[in-house]
């Protein structure tokens, strides 16, 4: 008898024990995680369909809520619909590889017909090529670097398959360096920034989708080629507030086991605030962090926001 493909979740937790925290390795200058780094070649050889949607972001800047706002979007308000399989299987993250038997984000994309809603955290320069040849609309979302950064600290203290994070305080240092996964905000921010009309990508900051989802979520259908009633906006509004997401298990990743994500260290929907890095920030850091950021960001002028 022909034994049964394993689901996602299956595959995670029989591969629970392989998992471990990788090293980042550089890969054109850019830190990513050793399994990346070793499967580059048919990473950056990808070749999407010119209907085939990107989103990107770096880590922890609103991915996956943007994920889950373009695939309700997709389906007319469908919750349920959007319920039938975690985000991570709906719309697959390009480059990830981890050990079998979880299947690759270019598994996932193999057996998906287009067109396809794809995630990435690659900067703008590693994104295959093909990308750009193809016309593929491209969302990008940024946020503010200092909530950016405690975000990320947190997600690295709980996601057990990324280097260990050390203390806040050295983590900030390694934040304003680039020596995190996926390497840089700064470049990774302006990067996208400089190439916005060149090629058609949708830039979108976190506080604005925090401020006004409404108009956000509008902005977000109209570079879809989408027309969906305001009735039906109003409800995706509601059905990605943080609150309901948090509770969602098909967008809260509650069924990563804990040798993957510990969520008894940081829930991976932790505050979906903007402003919070007042409370890891100390004067001081705060200071050193503003002046390098003035340095880093001198030759653009991207309105981000620290409050709202």
């Amino acid at each position: 008898m022909e034994e049964k493909p394993l689901s996602y979740e299956e595959s995670i937790r029989r591969a629970g024990d392989a998992l471990k925290r990788f090293p980042l390795i550089d890969v054109q200058g850019v830190p990513l995680m050793s399994t990346i780094a070793a499967n580059w070649k048919s990473i950056s050889e990808f070749s999407p369909d010119p209907s085939d949607l990107l989103i990107a972001t770096y880590p922890k800047a609103g991915t996956t809520w943007t994920q889950e706002i373009v695939d309700l979007l997709l389906h007319n308000g469908d919750a349920e619909m959007c319920k039938r399989a975690p985000t991570t299987v709906r719309i697959p993250f390009l480059e990830i590889v981890s050990p079998p038997p979880i299947p690759s984000g270019l598994d996932l994309l193999k057996q998906m017909k287009p067109p396809r809603v794809i995630k990435t955290h690659l900067p703008i320069q590693l994104v295959p090529k093909g990308f750009w040849e193809n016309k593929c609309k491209v969302i990008y979302v940024a946020r503010n670097a200092k909530d950016n950064a405690v975000s990320y600290f947190h997600f690295d203290r709980m996601n057990l398959t990324q280097p260990e994070p050390g203390p806040w305080d050295g983590y900030v240092d390694k934040f304003m360096k680039g020596q995190l996964g996926w390497g840089s905000w700064y470049d990774h921010v302006k990067g996208y920034w400089k190439e916005r009309k060149e090629r058609n990508i949708l830039y979108i900051f976190y506080e604005d989708m925090k401020e006004n989802p409404h108009k956000e979520i509008e902005r977000i259908m109209r570079y879809m080629d989408l027309s969906v009633p305001d009735d039906v906006i109003e409800r995706i509004v509601q059905l990605t507030s943080f609150n309901v997401m948090k509770d969602n298990p098909m967008a809260n990743y509650s069924y990563m086991p804990k040798p993957v994500f510990d969520q008894s260290i940081s829930v991976f929907m932790r505050k979906g605030e903007v402003g919070d890095w007042v409370n890891h920030f100390t004067p001081a850091q705060s200071q050193v962090f503003d002046e390098d950021y003035a340095k880093q960001m001198k030759d653009v002028n991207i309105p981000f926001r620290f409050s709202i």
